[in-house]
């Protein structure tokens, strides 16, 4: 499998299982050793490839542990340092990684939850770990753009140099992208005063600042959504991920039931009917999320996406008649269509991308009843 399916179907596994794990020996066994194993490719098993409670002389401090060591080439490259998956990430719990990573050769300290991963270096100062990450992967949300990142640390493709390198912009990159993420949702009064001084040549008052705190968010959104099409669709790669824009004619009535049969007229469009389709960031999640659980039943070739004016469709074999799931996403409610053993519809109300993982089985289900037939 590819790093992005590697990572999403650990994210599945994280999401399924993190209301269990009640300790950091278990968040351990969850999910960080199959980070270590799945996702970067290193032998969990093979004390020549990762060491469990590496231990060095750190001045003073004898006998300390760091959770995991990782090795390539002959030497440790990277420390790991687990917590508690429900236990927030704070600096003050990489005591034992600063320490360790003045005395060790590795150049990467990694600080995780289970869920979050912050990665570490030294940018500031040479052999003395930063106190800010260079980048952030959380599973509980997967930023697809820090994947090829986070490749070039795995076993197969190991380029420390080339991390090196690029350390420095994705800390600030990402720093940068966490605070527009919350100016976006949260605006503040700089960022308001900022957009209306630029626009509104009179004195902002109160009441107009008070315009402009529903207008620069929205403004934003609209945006956002107008540029990201072409990237996102780049981002799902060739083959079978790419994504058809397909017009489409709605014909569900707002009071009737959530229900309705795949393969009828709502994929039946007159040329009149023809709309721009915008693919949105929460449409690719939720297909990349998707993909991640049905790729234990099968090949992720195989699963296709396929956007349309009204939703956006999953197919297996990029083939109408064989609807994986439906994300109607395009309106205020969001909902997840899933089909049964008839092919007909049922929407189930999510609040966010990350819902679908709740209703794994039902996708296994429905794919693996489609090959089943294949079989038959």
């Amino acid at each position: 499998m590819s790093i992005s399916d590697r990572v999403y179907e650990l994210a599945s596994k994280v999401r399924q299982q993190k209301d269990a794990i009640e300790t950091e020996e278990a968040t351990k066994n969850a999910f960080v050793m199959p980070f270590i194993g799945t996702v970067l490719g290193y032998d969990v098993f093979n004390p020549s490839e990762v060491i469990p409670e590496f231990t060095a002389d750190v001045g003073v401090k004898r006998g300390e542990k760091i959770d995991y060591a990782l090795v390539h080439g002959g030497q440790v490259q990277i420390l790991v340092e687990a917590k508690k998956v429900t236990d927030p990430l704070r600096i003050e719990h990489s005591s034992q990684l600063f320490r360790y990573f003045s005395v060790t050769n590795a150049r990467v300290a990694v600080l995780t939850n289970g869920e979050t991963y912050e990665f570490y270096t030294d940018l500031d100062a040479p052999n003395k770990m930063d106190d800010k990450p260079f980048l952030v992967l959380d599973l509980g949300a997967v930023d697809s753009t820090l994947l090829p990142e986070l490749a070039k640390l795995t076993k197969e493709s190991f380029d420390l140099d080339s991390v090196l390198n690029a350390a420095g912009e994705l800390k600030y990159i990402g720093q940068i992208k966490r605070i527009l993420a919350a100016e976006f949702k949260n605006p503040s009064t700089e960022w308001v005063r900022y957009f209306a001084s630029r626009v509104y040549d009179k004195n902002i008052t109160p009441k107009v600042r008070e315009q402009f705190e529903a207008l620069v968010p929205k403004a934003a959104t609209l945006f956002l959504n107008e540029q990201v099409n072409d990237r996102l669709k780049t981002a799902l790669g060739d083959g079978a991920a790419q994504i058809e824009s397909t017009p489409v004619s709605e014909r569900v009535a707002a009071s009737g039931p959530q229900v309705a049969p795949a393969g009828t007229d709502l994929e039946e469009a007159t040329e009149s009917q023809t709309k721009l389709v915008v693919t949105t960031d929460e449409e690719v999640e939720g297909f990349q999320i998707v993909r991640a659980i049905v790729c234990s039943e099968v090949n992720v070739d195989r699963v296709a996406g396929r956007d349309t004016q009204t939703y956006f469709g999953v197919l297996l074999d990029d083939n109408n008649r064989k609807p994986i799931a439906r994300l109607w996403f395009n309106r205020g409610k969001k909902y997840l269509g899933v089909f049964d053993e008839n092919k007909n519809e049922k929407r189930l109300p999510i609040e966010a991308p990350q819902d679908i993982y709740n209703h794994a089985d039902v996708l296994r289900k429905t794919v693996a009843a489609y090959l089943a037939r294949e079989g038959a």
